[in-house]
């Protein structure tokens, strides 16, 4: 599933300066390198501008074999560490996230102090993000990808692979947000309402920036009602006004009290801090 263009995932620090020597000594010709045989006659510098010229034709797979070379036939040189992770790249623009993800493991373990260790992990967090479900299966490797985009915020917090992570965990969350409203809407329709409340006060607790939060407070406001509960209906339907004043959900729920009898707060100016207090008054 792709989720965000590719352009900026490329590791250019790796490939760049290390293929002005490599020129040098390949004359350009994949005849001229066969990473199906022996690449041992074949200088590690050579073997890895050919896979740096399959990976930007596309060619993934023959990058690979050309990387693979380079540690079968050269493991203790430098251009051994590098070929490491572009053959962990290659494999992730294959989308093989497994074999990516092991071997960024592998690349993490052996070179913590790497040049590009932030890119490797940054490489790492998308493996587990691009495999993001829809709200209506599971969501465990939503938490998985969201525990690995924070652990690139925390680690390398000044880079741009933390701005990006930060982008991308904003949409983990509204994924997580959604099964949950998904849940408390099937619970709400079997009439499970202490079931349902449960998973749209997560929605609002724990997930306040995602756009489910104004129907979860709407659909508190209805189960509210359904229950009995008309203060807590009431109190529900303000915090909406107040912070979601445009909102069709709040609409809605102003609709629903209005039929009752019941008055609200009405929509007014947020202020600061607002949603919290009127949040933590309703229990």
């Amino acid at each position: 599933m792709r989720l965000t263009p590719r352009t900026f995932r490329f590791p250019l620090l790796l490939a760049l300066p290390l293929l002005a020597g490599a020129c040098s000594q390949w004359d350009g010709r994949q005849s001229s390198l066969n990473p199906s045989g022996s690449a041992a006659a074949v200088t590690p510098d050579s073997l890895y501008a050919a896979g740096i010229d399959s990976m930007r034709q596309g060619e993934y797979q023959e990058a690979i074999g050309y990387f693979d070379g380079i540690e079968r036939e050269h493991p203790y040189s430098t251009w051994a560490t590098n070929a490491r992770l572009m053959a962990a790249y290659s494999d992730y623009m294959r989308n093989r996230y497994t074999e990516a993800i092991g071997a960024l493991d592998r690349f993490i373990q052996l070179h913590p102090a790497h040049r590009d260790i932030a890119y490797a992990y940054y490489l790492r967090s998308l493996c587990y993000y691009e495999q993001i479900v829809d709200a209506e299966r599971d969501q465990r490797g939503t938490e998985i990808a969201l525990n690995q985009l924070q652990e690139v915020i925390n680690r390398f917090p000044d880079t741009p692979y933390a701005r990006d992570a930060r982008l991308k965990m904003d949409l983990a969350r509204d994924h997580l947000a959604g099964r949950e409203m998904n849940i408390g809407r099937f619970y709400q329709s079997r009439g499970l309402y202490t079931a349902a409340i449960g998973r749209f006060r997560r929605v609002v607790d724990e997930f306040q920036t995602t756009n489910h939060v104004p129907e979860a407070l709407h659909r508190l406001t209805e189960i509210y009602l359904a229950l009995g509960l008309t203060d807590e209906a009431r109190k529900s339907a303000s915090v909406l006004g107040y912070n979601y004043p445009g909102s069709s959900w709040y609409q809605d729920s102003y609709a629903l009290l209005a039929d009752r009898g019941i008055e609200t707060d009405g929509p007014a100016a947020s202020r600061p801090g607002f949603f919290a207090r009127a949040w933590n008054s309703v229990f």
